[in-house]
């Protein structure tokens, strides 16, 4: 779990996009308690180490976001649409390998080539198998 969370590749669990929002918004609230405390954010310095502390905090969520997006099968762009980012806190990733690498939960399907079943034939008209 967090292995390269400032990198855009790669896919990552619901677990670690929830943590990462949980340490995104800790972060951001303790920088801005520790500010207001010493009175500091009304100076241009105050203001300046906030913008600086919260640069890299951007980069975090949107490679974080990007990431928990490809283990939907999506585009990272799809963070952009509004509550998707909630969303991404509760929707399952895609089982198996997609374009984007391997599940980061190790689910695949279990399913070999040239070994399929055959269709059921003996089902009634409510979908009971007889």
């Amino acid at each position: 779990m967090f292995k390269n969370p400032f990198s855009f590749n790669g896919r990552i669990r619901r677990l670690e996009y929830g943590l990462s929002n949980l340490i995104y918004i800790f972060s951001i609230f303790l920088v801005v308690l520790v500010f207001e405390a010493r009175n500091s954010l009304e100076s241009s310095t105050g203001s300046f180490i906030i913008v600086l502390w919260y640069i890299p905090c951007i980069w975090f969520m949107l490679a974080q976001g990007t990431k928990r997006c490809q283990d939907r099968g999506n585009s990272g762009w799809w963070q952009l649409i509004p509550f998707y980012g909630f969303w991404m806190m509760f929707a399952p990733g895609d089982i198996g390998d997609n374009e984007y690498g391997p599940n980061p939960k190790g689910l695949y399907y279990d399913f070999e080539e040239g070994n399929e079943t055959a269709p059921i034939d003996d089902v009634d008209e409510d979908g009971i198998i007889k």
